[in-house]
């Protein structure tokens, strides 16, 4: 015999994301990542921080991340009190 099981549970896609980058990003590029808060980082990083409605608008994110060229550090879920909101001007 063969189960087939279904997805019962709803699940948020929503949340808050910390999208790490290589180099500094300049701020100009605000409105181009939608709301995103820019952090520029003394170790020379860029931290782009928001709420992410769903997967498909993450990887949206991710593509625009590809299309500046800049190396993609990393991609991390945050618990809203877990997020870095001090930015560093440069």
């Amino acid at each position: 015999m063969s189960e087939t099981h279904a997805l019962t549970e709803y699940h948020d896609e929503s949340g808050l994301y910390e999208i790490r980058l290589k180099g500094h990003l300049d701020n100009r590029w605000a409105d181009w990542f939608e709301g995103m808060t820019i952090t520029l980082e003394e170790n020379g990083d860029t931290l782009l921080t928001g709420q992410v409605i769903d997967q498909a608008a993450l990887h949206g994110l991710l593509k625009k991340v590809r299309d500046l060229g800049m190396p993609l550090v990393s991609v991390n879920s945050v618990n809203p009190g877990q997020a870095k909101t001090q930015e560093v001007k440069s």
